[in-house]
């Protein structure tokens, strides 16, 4: 699979088969990503591969916490405080589709509610990546994180695996450093659901839109 393919084929999997994934098989697809790039090779990325009944208690953590109704609380703000257009807008669409897909009314609040909860278990996904660094690193290490980020779902997509990179899972850091032992001073930047996808699942039918090259790009000569 060229890059071009690669791109082009991966998108975020919502519905994924019991399939299971091998630790060498996830080990393989690091071993790859770990050539990403990252400023003075600082290489800030660090990994925790979740699965059998360690990512089950974890997510029964996670939901307990949200279900009972504890403000999340990540450690740093992925989000604007305030949203304008053109990105409300697109955010807007992005859910729009989501329920959609799933046949969930604008007005169904508690069936959006379980939608969202789902986030909580990696969309039942076999394998739930977690992603820290150092609280010490700044904001360059978050550049580089997502270079490491995209290089391993690109990874994924040429060996027929599906992902889905999530914010979500970096909202309750406290339960998630408790269980699996990360230090408090460590900031959980986010997770990605890792299996094989189900291509009969609706939710996973629907794309988003993305914005035209010349809407934002200006070339100078």
């Amino acid at each position: 699979m060229s890059v071009k393919d690669a791109l082009l084929k991966r998108h975020s999997v919502r519905a994924f088969l019991p399939t299971p994934i091998s630790p060498q098989q996830i080990s393989d697809l690091l071993d790859l990503a770990r050539h990403a790039p990252s400023g003075a090779n600082t290489q800030p990325w660090q990994v925790a591969v979740v699965m059998g009944e360690t990512k089950h208690l974890l997510s029964q953590h996670i939901q307990a916490a949200f279900e009972q109704g504890e403000p999340a609380e990540p450690d740093y703000s992925y989000y604007p405080s305030q949203w304008q257009s053109p990105y409300i807008d697109r955010r807007r669409a992005c859910g729009l589709q989501l329920y959609q897909s799933l046949n969930i009314e604008k007005t169904d609040k508690q069936a959006q509610r379980q939608q969202w909860a789902a986030n909580y278990r990696a969309f039942d996904a076999p394998v739930m990546l977690l992603f820290f660094m150092d609280k010490s690193m700044q904001t360059g290490s978050f550049l580089d994180f997502g270079m490491f980020l995209q290089s391993l779902m690109l990874a994924a997509t040429e060996q027929g695996l599906a992902t889905c990179p999530q914010a979500a899972l970096a909202e309750y850091p406290a339960q998630v450093k408790q269980l699996l032992g990360y230090a408090d001073d460590s900031i959980l930047l986010c997770g990605m659901a890792l299996g094989y996808e189900d291509n009969s699942a609706a939710v996973n039918q629907y794309r988003t839109e993305r914005a035209s090259v010349t809407s934002f790009t200006r070339f100078f000569s």
